[in-house]
């Protein structure tokens, strides 16, 4: 449940509407829903491409490479590589382990969400990265490829899913912004998580996704990422 029920809409705070729908809507919303996300991604590009190319030469001033990949579950359990802004130091996980094991109190927070909200591993410039998703836009090229939606549930490293209940997430493609993304965003455990992806997968529609989209925008300005 959100914190504050009066920011979001009624589908958001009220039981997911019923799942009977006929299979000829749910396939035309699906195939609109595949045409909306490559062509607002193809409009946006420009803009994405010319932002991704400063903040390359900008992470790249440490010598290191400015793109990160990594393996995430889609849908159906299919493993893909995806993509992202670099925005951590080249030996983060001796960082982590070390800070994890020094501090128990963020080991319960990792535990819990596997997110740090003073990540050791994170560069300055990383947390400015963070803070407004900006390391995210190479996603979009998931989402040209197919691998990933504009809107769904956010994408799951293969050895998280012994922490996620449910089965919602491997019924949709992963996306850039979710219900997790203007709710809790990266605060929300596991079962919250399931919880936002079972009502998405139950109300799901192009008006939905445009609500979220815009609403997305609003949170991604408060810089409340990390």
């Amino acid at each position: 449940m959100p914190k504050n029920p009066r920011l979001y809409p009624h589908w958001l705070i009220a039981p997911p509407a019923s799942s009977d729908s006929t299979i000829g809507p749910r396939r035309s919303y699906h195939a609109i829903k595949r045409g909306f996300d490559i062509v607002f991604t193809l409009m946006i590009a420009p803009f994405a491409l010319a932002l991704v190319a400063v903040l390359v030469l900008l992470i790249r001033l440490d010598g290191e490479n400015a793109f990160f990949r990594q393996p995430r579950l889609g849908k159906g359990g299919r493993v893909f590589h995806l993509w992202k802004l670099r925005t951590m130091v080249p030996d983060a996980e001796r960082r982590l382990q070390e800070y994890l094991d020094a501090n128990p109190l963020a080991r319960l927070e990792w535990d819990r969400t596997q997110k740090l909200q003073n990540d050791p591993r994170v560069t300055t410039l990383g947390k400015y990265l963070r803070k407004y998703s900006a390391d995210e836009l190479p996603q979009l090229l998931n989402v040209l490829l197919g691998d990933m939606s504009l809107v769904g549930p956010r994408p799951m490293l293969p050895d998280q899913r012994s922490h996620y209940p449910g089965s919602a997430y491997f019924s949709l493609r992963p996306g850039l912004t979710g219900l997790w993304q203007i709710s809790e965003r990266n605060m929300s455990s596991f079962a919250q998580r399931a919880t936002y992806d079972t009502r998405y997968a139950g109300i799901m529609s192009f008006g939905t996704d445009l609500s979220i989209l815009s609403r997305t925008i609003f949170v991604v300005l408060r810089g409340t990422g990390f």
